[in-house]
């Protein structure tokens, strides 16, 4: 099989992995921002998920990138 091919499983499947693994982390941080609106953690913990929004999507277009390059 092609090396791209490999390459996009992993990134694929890797990123899928992280994203699953981070995911209840990240509900946490939510519950406690909207337990604790005020609190100073709330501005970092919400930081954090934008991140983690951004970092997600940025993995699903390059993924679409990598799809769209291998059967092209």
């Amino acid at each position: 099989m092609d090396v791209l091919l490999w390459i996009t499983i992993g990134f694929i499947l890797i990123g899928f992995v992280v994203l699953v693994s981070m995911k209840r982390s990240m509900e946490s941080k939510l519950a406690f921002i909207k337990e604790n609106p005020e609190s100073a953690d709330s501005s970092i913990k919400s930081k954090a998920i934008i991140w983690w929004i951004v970092s997600t999507t940025a993995w699903g277009v390059v993924s679409i990138f990598l799809v769209v390059l291998v059967f092209s």
